[in-house]
């Protein structure tokens, strides 16, 4: 995917973006720039050549003088070459892919074009980049002719999901001798999204599909049964069995019976951000293999053909409330999948200590299948969580127990765990405990067996139901 826009600079005392206006503020603003540009070894010559001439003024000593004169005049002759060199270039970045999983790589490409006349020096360019993506890198381009191009390349890698700016490109210009750098900035960057890791899920069977026909699919008339079917007129190619005579004779026309709308199954997955809820922190915490568990979920639903939308505690509904807060079909489910994708990936803790927003939403209706990943519940919480069945045809619920995650993998779920995990059960949820470092397809096939009762048996293939 191509990201950035074409951005130019003048790589001498003046500097211009975008449309190429210069930002010049003035000869001797310009000087003072080009000398503070002096490098170790410009400032070195310029101490020595003024010591050597005060030497000797002192000795008395005339060939001293030239030589002091020679070392100090040579740093300065390069900084105003340097100052007075107009070298204009336009650059461009480009990244691949803008949107890249938890600890998988990404492709910056940076390309730089010579738009004026005459061939350039040496370029140093240099890209700014977070830490967590790595070092910041650096190319050297030893000359660019006049019209010329060159294009580099560099990786980043980020373990941390989230929203990481790259960039202003900066370009530095040396001359031959070293003496003297001078340092231009692009005003524009662009933002690298490190999504969740997902994973591939297996079809399974679990009970909340709507009923109807199909994977997943009920059919529904325009209004609520076949007398107040809203009719509509004849076209060409309509089935005549699907003539409404009671509407033909009334409009004196011949109207036919819309057809059965089908209507695709709901799922909404819902992640608990409390920080009361989580422990510890880090790519292997459990607050991040949830997020890391609910992005797997919502994409094998969407896949699965569902209308999904992702549902925190704080009762934030995405891709939005539109018209039911649901991803519809086709490339709407493409665009919300992103969005989901995009806020998970700068998701973090809420500071409240309750699950009655996320009830509130779930109870203005039947939501359908309801998969929710939860943190530590107390007995208050549960009962929420418990009530939560009440308004969806299946519920699974995930529950990480902070304890057992502290102690590492092996570790068997705690008490407290045990008694949450039997309280959501008999409110008629599919509960799983999550133990440290268990791969998601592993509690995902876990929780069909707890569902069939048969939690020593191969899990059943099929679609979700």
């Amino acid at each position: 995917m191509a990201s950035g826009g074409y951005y130019a600079a003048e790589a001498g005392g003046g500097f211009s973006d975008g449309d190429g206006a210069t930002n010049d503020k003035g000869d001797k603003s310009g000087l003072r720039t080009a000398l503070a540009g002096l490098t170790t070894r410009g400032r070195s010559f310029l101490a020595a050549g003024i010591a050597a001439a005060i030497c000797a003024y002192v000795l008395g000593q005339s060939d001293l003088l030239r030589v002091g004169l020679l070392l100090a005049a040579l740093p300065l002759v390069c900084a105003g070459v340097l100052y007075r060199t107009r070298y204009r270039v336009a650059g461009s970045r480009r990244l691949s892919p803008a949107r890249v999983p938890a600890s998988s790589e990404a492709r910056v490409h940076l390309r730089m074009d010579n738009i004026s006349r005459l061939p350039t020096g040496l370029l140093m360019l240099q890209d700014r980049v977070p830490y967590v993506l790595g070092p910041r890198p650096r190319f050297v381009l030893d000359r660019v002719e006049a019209g010329g191009r060159r294009e580099v390349s560099y990786r980043v890698r980020s373990d941390l999901r989230g929203r990481y700016p790259l960039g202003p490109l900066q370009l530095r210009l040396s001359d031959p001798f070293g003496m003297c750098e001078l340092t231009r900035s692009f005003s524009t960057y662009d933002t690298l999204t490190v999504i969740p890791r997902v994973e591939a899920l297996p079809p399974v069977r679990l009970s909340g599909e709507a009923k109807g026909y199909g994977d997943g699919r009920q059919r529904s008339l325009a209004l609520a049964g076949e007398d107040d079917v809203i009719p509509r007129g004849y076209r060409y190619g309509d089935d005549l069995r699907r003539v409404h005579w009671r509407s033909t004779a009334r409009y004196g026309e011949l109207m036919v019976r819309r057809e059965e709308q089908p209507q695709r199954a709901r799922c909404t997955v819902l992640l608990d951000t409390r920080g009361a809820a989580f422990q510890g922190a880090g790519p292997d915490s459990a607050f991040e293999w949830a997020v890391s568990g609910t992005a797997s979920a919502l994409v094998h639903m969407l896949e699965r053909g569902f209308s999904v939308r992702l549902l925190t505690d704080t009762g934030n509904v995405v891709p939005g409330e539109g018209t039911d807060g649901f991803a519809g079909a086709s490339q709407e489910s493409a665009d919300a999948a992103g969005l989901m994708m995009d806020t998970l990936a700068v998701v973090d803790h809420s500071d409240g200590f309750t699950l009655s927003a996320a009830y509130d939403v779930l109870r203005s209706g039947n939501e359908g299948l309801l998969i929710a990943f939860f943190g530590d519940l107390d007995e208050e919480q549960a009962a929420v969580a418990a009530r939560m069945r009440q308004r969806s045809g299946g519920a699974v619920a995930f529950l990480l127990d902070s304890e057992s995650w502290i102690q590492g993998p092996g570790s068997p779920p705690s008490q407290r765990c045990a008694e949450r995990l039997r309280m959501l059960r008999e409110a008629g949820w599919t509960t799983v405990a999550v133990p440290a470092g268990a791969a998601m397809v592993d509690v995902w096939r876990q929780a069909d067996r707890e569902r069939t009762g048969l939690s020593g048996a191969p899990s059943t293939t099929g679609g979700w139901s």
